[in-house]
């Protein structure tokens, strides 16, 4: 993928959610709620505080949960992918 995001963005794959629940119901994508949890493709350089740059605090290959409706939803070389500021981004899950 040849997207680079700029400042404090966020390039997140979303993770691919289950259609099908425990007990063999299948959804369908109406009822079915998008996934708030990915992994991070791509990160900006970070903003600009007080005339200095702030490094982000998430790095490419993070698993991270985002905020529900940040972000913005693209499709880039057939993928979808999400664009986020950081501030849209929760947490990070541990390894």
């Amino acid at each position: 993928m040849k997207l680079q995001p700029l400042g404090d963005r966020v390039i997140v794959r979303p993770a691919s959610q289950d259609d099908v629940t425990e007990s063999g119901i299948v959804l369908p994508d109406t009822v079915s709620e998008k996934p708030q949890r990915g992994e991070v493709l791509a990160v900006g350089e970070g903003a600009w505080v007080d005339g200095a740059r702030v490094a982000p605090d998430v790095a490419v290959g993070d698993d991270v949960f985002y905020a529900k409706f940040g972000g913005t939803e693209v499709r880039v070389d057939g993928e979808d992918v999400m664009i986020l500021s950081e501030n849209d981004i929760l947490a990070k899950v541990g390894k």
